[in-house]
């Protein structure tokens, strides 16, 4: 199980006090730079339009069956989790359906009106504190039961079900799962279901309008495609008058041609969850999770939600504090939380900041703990952010004292590749005048977007005042090998360094953002040789070109920036980045 890599981290732009993924995930630029390639594709159709567009479809299914550990025959996409619900207990071969009376709704209503149809009976369990464990579905199961439906993460309590259990339980049954609260950031054997459907616009980040369903060969054999269009057919392009039959294969689930553009979003949001590994997101969740769990039980605050077999969910309460409250006083803050009657939901992602802890500590603290004067608990000036790694974290209080140690006309500066990139988390010294939370040079940054994190010794560069500077940056790595952050050091004295390898040209050291942004813009145009307002589409290419390498677009809403300066739409940007990363 390695780290997350700083570039998947970089996908995402949420504030960092979302904590509402269980309810929506927005979604990451891949997603984003996708849905705008393809929409821009399809404004310019000719003859081969559509059929390239389609196959995103394909793309997409393949991309699903690979994190399942199936196939693509196995695999049908849906624009939601509910129709593949419904599909589930329309198609099912009878007898009676056992589902949990506490599920979400999207898990209860079409047993129940597949009821109603008269295609089966459901039967509604309802296990202690709504857990569905195996014991209990054991407990409930008769000789007329059929199919058991569950989903795999409790949208309540954040339980996590134990499929593999239940499955053995259950025998020869059909194993229904709902997965979108737990597919790509919980690491569960999916292989075990014969119907695990699941959305998108959650945790994998894909926007509305995305979902899929695999099936087992079990579920083949036994279920009828009762719910399946002209795209659900065998030869589906033979238009012969005649209704053909269901195909064999999960594609008889299909009801007609979803959006090629949503399904190449999707495409795009599966891949990065490959991309970083199910075991990694997993992992980074549970920490939040955890980090966030104590800062709620040092806030007073009560654990309402399942400690033990949890996903990415928690849910808590508060003494004499209503839910309503605690969730309007999060919202003061920017934090944004599922607030229920009974309790008050979080549920963080990878993207995660391990300082929004503090921040939900302070706001509980504030409504359950009253000062002296009556008054809220407030939150501690000038407190500390966290740094995303423990190495980083030790490292702060070591940086005023190696610049102490170096002496005057030096300085000493730590970076958080994580914060891309406002990435300085500690600086002593005043050779370059900056500060905590200012940003990356432009060396660094383009050396990070190419992937390029190996160490700078003894170089020779320029200050923010044209005096020479002698620096070295030093990579700080995770026990995976994964850089993580940089040392840089930086001296006035005894300049005999080399030019730097990038051409000799000076380093820029910005104080903030706005600056680094229109250093890169004019450098890029400069090197273009035409002002913007003579400049033609090779021309606009070439600067996208040139600050996709230098690792302007790592920078927050650095598209709609540059689109501005260029004059000309955001999709154009993405249509030239596209083609410049092909």
């Amino acid at each position: 199980m390695g780290r997350i890599p700083a570039r998947y981290l970089l996908q995402f732009d949420e504030p960092a006090g979302y904590l509402d993924f269980a309810r929506f995930g927005p979604p990451s630029h891949a997603v984003l730079d996708t849905t705008a390639a393809l929409l821009e594709h399809a404004t310019k159709a000719g003859p081969s339009t559509v059929d390239e567009l389609m196959r995103q479809e394909v793309r997409a299914k393949a991309a699903a069956a690979r994190l399942c550990g199936s196939d693509t025959d196995h695999t049908v996409l849906l624009p939601n989790t509910s129709l593949g619900l419904f599909q589930a207990a329309f198609n099912a071969p009878g007898g009676e359906a056992l589902v949990s009376a506490a599920e979400f709704p999207a898990n209860t209503y079409p047993w129940a009106r597949a009821e109603q149809a008269g295609r089966l009976r459901t039967r509604r369990m309802r296990p202690p504190r709504g857990y569905v464990t195996a014991e209990a579905v054991a407990a409930e199961l008769t000789a007329q039961t059929s199919l058991v439906s569950v989903s795999a993460v409790d949208f309540r309590t954040g339980y996590r079900a134990d499929l593999a259990a239940i499955r053995e339980v259950i025998g020869d049954r059909l194993l229904v799962v709902d997965g979108i609260q737990g597919f790509g950031v919980v690491d569960a054997p999916w292989e075990v279901a014969d119907v695990l459907v699941v959305g998108g616009q959650k945790w994998l980040r894909a926007g509305w309008g995305t979902g899929f369903a695999v099936l087992s060969d079990r579920a083949l054999e036994r279920m009828n495609p009762v719910i399946s269009g002209w795209t659900g057919a065998r030869d589906p392009g033979l238009f012969d008058d005649e209704i053909h039959p269901g195909a064999d294969t999960a594609a008889g689930w299909s009801i007609s041609n979803l959006s090629p553009i949503t399904s190449g979003a999707f495409a795009a949001a599966l891949e990065l969850v490959e991309e970083a590994g199910v075991p990694s997101i997993e992992a980074r969740i549970a920490e939040r999770v955890g980090e966030l769990e104590e800062a709620l039980r040092s806030a007073g605050a009560e654990i309402v939600s399942a400690t033990e077999r949890r996903a990415g969910i928690l849910a808590f309460t508060a003494a004499d504090v209503p839910a309503e409250q605690i969730g309007a006083a999060l919202a003061a803050e920017g934090i944004a939380a599922t607030v229920r009657p009974e309790h008050v939901r979080l549920s963080p992602h990878a993207s995660t900041s391990a300082s929004v802890a503090e921040q939900v500590r302070a706001v509980l603290a504030g409504l359950t703990r009253p000062s002296s004067n009556g008054g809220g608990t407030a939150v501690p000036a000038g407190a500390v952010a966290e740094t995303s790694h423990s190495v980083l974290t030790a490292l702060v209080p070591a940086v005023s004292g190696l610049a102490t140690m170096l002496g005057p006309g030096n300085e000493v500066v730590l970076h958080d590749l994580s914060r891309l990139p406002d990435s300085i988390i500690a600086v002593a010294g005043d050779l370059t005048s900056r500060t905590p939370g200012g940003p990356m040079t432009d060396l660094l940054l383009g050396l990070v977007r190419r992937g390029t994190t190996q160490d700078l010794t003894d170089y020779e560069t320029h200050g923010p005042d044209g005096r020479p500077i002698r620096s070295s940056t030093l990579f700080l790595r995770d026990e995976q090998g994964v850089a993580v952050g940089c040392l840089c050091v930086n001296s006035e004295r005894g300049v005999t360094a080399s030019p730097l390898p990038a051409g000799g040209q000076r380093e820029t050291f910005p104080p903030d953002v706005d600056s680094l942004q229109r250093f890169l813009i004019e450098r890029a145009v400069g090197k273009a040789g035409i002002p913007v307002e003579l400049m033609k589409k090779p021309h606009k290419a070439a600067v996208v070109r040139e600050l996709d390498e230098a690792g302007f677009f790592l920078i927050k809403d650095a598209v709609d920036h540059l689109a501005t300066e260029l004059d000309v739409t955001r999709y154009t940007i993405y249509n030239y980045l596209n083609e410049t990363r092909k």
